[in-house]
């Protein structure tokens, strides 16, 4: 059953006690809206609803709606080389996403090049070219030789590379950072400028694990200091997955969700549809 499914039933009665908005309100609390958010949600939705000739789905809908971002959900688009830099802590899907977004955008005719800048982690390099492989696009990697070799020395050559051979696409996996960790902050500040100098970067995606709840919001505002976010993947988005986190980051940070994982495979990736993943939540 749906999130709000229960309660919507109440209030379609017309009987809404202050008892029903309480329980809505703890509804989106557990579905990591957060505290604030869903008071105001609430208020939204009770001023909505005396407006639209008591529709407690349009007027949950609308106030929902309103938490969106108005950024595009879409990647940019570009004639160009188009540069996508991949960033998030370890354990959130992050050189998983990197390899599904390269998957999706080879399967749409697009020339894709990788970059595995993670190099504090050699299981990551590792990761990352084996589904380079799998995929069939090219990788630029530091060889055996180069541990810990600088993260953004190898974005660089694969920035050369990508301008040099006319890519359409050249997305970098960057490490796995902590957020609370400054000195890696700053190295992934460096890792964008160093590559803005061969082509600029286009697109900075946070990868947030939906099961993380409000710790994903601390992430977002953190990296976004660091790296000028341009928007979300938001992982885990399965069956056990609380949803609210998405609308969360979208109101609070204006950030846009761009991509969605609901699971391991490559092919589960897929844009955000705003209206789907809306209706989802009270339908």
């Amino acid at each position: 059953m749906s999130l709000f499914s229960k309660i919507l039933k109440t209030l379609k009665r017309g009987n809404a006690l202050e008892a029903d908005w309480a329980e809505l309100e703890q509804a989106l609390i557990t579905a990591d809206f957060g505290a604030q958010n869903s008071k105001e949600i609430i208020q939204l939705a009770q001023n909505n609803l005396k407006r639209e000739n008591a529709d407690p789905n349009s007027a949950l809908l609308n106030t929902l709606r309103s938490c969106i971002s108005t950024k595009d959900h879409s990647l940019i688009a570009k004639d160009s080389l188009r540069t996508i830099v991949i960033v998030g802590v370890n354990g959130t899907g992050k050189t998983t996403s990197v390899a599904k977004i390269a998957y999706w955008l080879k399967e749409n005719d697009r020339k894709v090049l990788l970059a595995a800048a993670d190099t504090f982690r050699a299981a990551a390099i590792e990761q990352l070219s084996t589904w380079a492989n799998r995929i069939g696009v090219p990788v630029v990697a530091p060889n055996a030789n180069q541990k810990n070799a600088d993260p953004a020395a190898v974005a660089f050559d694969g920035a050369t590379k990508a301008v040099a051979e006319q890519f359409n696409d050249y997305i970098v996996d960057t490490a796995g950072r902590l957020h609370t960790k400054n000195d890696l902050m700053e190295q992934l500040s460096k890792t964008i400028r160093v590559i803005n100098k061969t082509t600029t970067v286009d697109e900075v995606l946070l990868v947030v694990d939906a099961t993380t709840g409000q710790n994903g919001i601390s992430q977002a505002k953190t990296f976004a200091k660091a790296g000028n976010l341009t928007g979300i993947i938001l992982t885990k988005m399965d069956g056990s997955a609380k949803g609210g986190i998405a609308l969360a980051i979208e109101k609070e940070l204006d950030l846009p969700i761009k991509f969605i994982g609901t699971g391991e495979s490559l092919e589960n990736l897929e844009s955000f549809d705003v209206e789907k993943f809306l209706i989802s939540l009270i339908d």
